[in-house]
């Protein structure tokens, strides 16, 4: 009680801690503790405004570029929907890629089969040099199939 007038009392309406090292709030301009004088601690209205940071999306780990006043949750959501490359409902990898020699025949297959002697890509049907007409040299005796 020798110094009556040092320290202030913290702002916060469920604190009202007397602190003698109090932090001014440089937009609301009350004094706050330790434990409150973040603006999300005193639960400052307009703290995106002045909090300023730079999200990262946790699918491509890039930045993203926010503009003053805006949400960057917010913004971040909007990068994940549209413009993130790493989006795993956006890319579409093909899984049937090898597509056949044989003529006539249109089906693709997720692995590719070479044929040894005419090395001809081919579908499980037609892989035997007897079921797709293989003009090497050295034919099969055997039919397969």
């Amino acid at each position: 009680m020798e110094f009556p007038d040092l320290g202030k009392y913290c702002s916060e309406k469920t604190c009202k801690q007397l602190d003698f090292l109090p932090v001014k709030c440089d937009t609301c301009k009350q004094d706050f503790c330790k434990d409150h004088f973040t603006y999300a601690a005193h639960k400052h209205p307009f703290a995106f405004q002045k909090d300023v940071q730079v999200p990262v999306c946790p699918l491509c780990n890039i930045p993203i570029p926010i503009k003053k006043g805006q949400i960057p949750a917010v913004v971040a959501g909007d990068h994940m929907d549209g413009d993130c490359d790493c989006h795993p409902g956006k890319k579409k990898e093909k899984i049937f890629t090898y597509r056949r020699s044989k003529e006539g025949c249109k089906k693709k297959e997720m692995l590719q089969m070479v044929c040894a002697q005419c090395h001809g890509n081919f579908c499980i049907q037609h892989r035997h040099p007897l079921d797709h007409s293989c003009r090497h040299r050295s034919r099969p005796t055997i039919k397969a199939g």
